[in-house]
């Protein structure tokens, strides 16, 4: 379905991807409706600007499906797969599409695609940075906040040049993809997260290896080594496996040994630099350096340009991110923490003692192993939000007991400004969705540091 044009199509869930996407389709002459279970007044100002078009919008609920009403339909990434609209569209073998599916269609150069529980934000900002001090032009977007269709309908009209495609891609997005075929396919690593969305880790990791499903010979799998579910689980790929790995250099792939990153590639083992001069702190973020390398040198970039750019990235906002140091205490913006294992890596890269705030709304996560890392490296644990009785159960069966409830983020603020001493880390990095108080993690994230700096 390459020419819209007339096409009757139906956008279901209008957040930042659904508008996007709807905005695309009516310029490219669609018959469009973007439809969503909030109502108007939910939706906010940007669906105020939206409305501006000649589009049909639906709110407060989706439309009945009848096949002869739609051709195409659209599906944004919140959007569960269970809804009436879906499950009648896959019936009448309606086609359904991811708004990830649409706009790869639209791209002609070489993509590449990050995916993974933890790190997929990081690597791909990492990534684009490697480019962009290589001076290789490059689009950077996708899950990390920027729409892919959006991204690509700026790159149509701009006359933009553009070499390669960096793109962030979450589970959600690949449910409903097609014939979306990055050239360069990267699987971080795979974490209980979204099960309750996805059911179990089987399914989600399933899901997840969608990534290489229409990848041929010329092109790249790029994996993780040291991570134990892709070690049993990794499918069957007709591309290239490079392999990454914190532990040991690989045959095929990029390592460390003796504290230098090197590299096989094209039979040959080159040096790239030494692990320490990565900025990023924390052995997660060696991973995220590694593949981001391997990906960069796998598309041609020079080996000094990605070795400059690790010694020099300075990370994303909302990972790890420095907020202040106040009286001696460290306070660390870590909201994009959305699962326990990630804020177990977050625990992980500090020595100092941590005051740990958490909690929000509940995945289906399992936080016992999170449980013993608190135990293990904070000081305090303060909770908020609507899983903290379940995080507190968690951590209280390990015998810690220096556990805050907090009614806000504010008043958790407040505590923590309280508890700490010079020397202390005060980390946000919740272990949850953001979804009970805030819009998003980047809205919890922007809270946090302008009550930090309020102190």
């Amino acid at each position: 379905m390459s020419d819209l044009r007339g096409k009757k199509v139906l956008v279901i869930g209008l957040a930042r991807s659904g508008q996007a996407a709807v905005r695309f389709l009516w310029e490219q002459g669609a018959q469009v409706t973007g439809a969503d279970q909030k109502k108007e007044s939910e939706l906010g100002t940007e669906f105020q600007k939206l409305k501006e078009i000649p589009a049909t919008f639906i709110t407060g609920g989706y439309p009945k499906i009848k096949p002869e009403d739609w051709d195409l339909i659209i599906v944004s990434p919140g959007v569960p797969q269970t809804i009436p609209p879906v499950r009648e569209a896959e019936r009448y073998g309606i086609p359904i599409w991811s708004e990830l599916e649409l706009a790869s269609r639209l791209i002609g150069e070489p993509i590449i695609a990050i995916t993974g529980t933890n790190g997929k934000t990081t690597t791909t900002a990492l990534l684009g940075y490697i480019f962009e001090k290589a001076g290789i032009p490059a689009a950077v977007a996708g899950n990390i906040g920027i729409p892919l269709i959006r991204e690509v309908d700026r790159v149509l009209h701009g006359g933009r040049k553009v070499h390669y495609w960096v793109v962030e891609v979450s589970s959600f997005q690949l449910e409903r993809i097609d014939r979306f075929r990055p050239h360069i396919a990267v699987f971080l690593n795979l974490t209980p997260d979204h099960i309750d969305r996805h059911g179990d880790l089987e399914s989600y990791g399933k899901i997840k290896s969608r990534i290489f499903a229409n990848q041929g010979a010329d092109d790249w799998a790029v994996v993780n080594l040291d991570d134990s579910w892709l070690a049993s689980n990794m499918p069957a790929v007709t591309s290239r496996v490079y392999g990454f790995s914190r532990r040991r250099l690989p045959a095929e792939g990029i390592g460390v040994q003796g504290g230098e990153i090197c590299y096989h590639l094209k039979g040959k083992r080159e040096r790239l630099c030494a692990a320490d001069t990565v900025k990023m702190p924390g052995p997660h973020n060696l991973e995220n350096a590694l593949a981001a390398a391997a990906a960069a040198l796998l598309a041609g970039v020079d080996r000094e340009s990605v070795a400059g750019a690790l010694a020099t990235f300075p990370g994303v906002p909302h990972r790890l991110e420095e907020v202040r140091v106040l009286k001696g205490v460290k306070y660390v913006n870590d909201s994009k923490g959305t699962n326990p294992e990630s804020v177990s890596r977050a625990l992980d890269s500090f020595t100092n003692p941590v005051i740990l705030i958490a909690g929000g709304r509940h995945k289906g996560s399992d936080f016992e192993e999170l449980a013993r890392k608190v135990k293990e490296k904070a000081k305090a644990l303060i909770l908020i939000g609507e899983a903290a009785g379940i995080i507190r159960q968690a951590v209280s069966g390990t015998g810690f007991k220096n556990i805050y409830d907090a009614a806000s983020l504010a008043e958790g603020v407040q505590i923590a400004s309280r508890l700490a001493e010079p020397g202390d880390v005060v980390l946000l990095s919740p272990a949850c969705a953001s979804w009970d108080m805030f819009r998003d993690y980047e809205e919890r994230g922007e809270c946090f540091k302008k009550l930090v700096n309020q102190l």
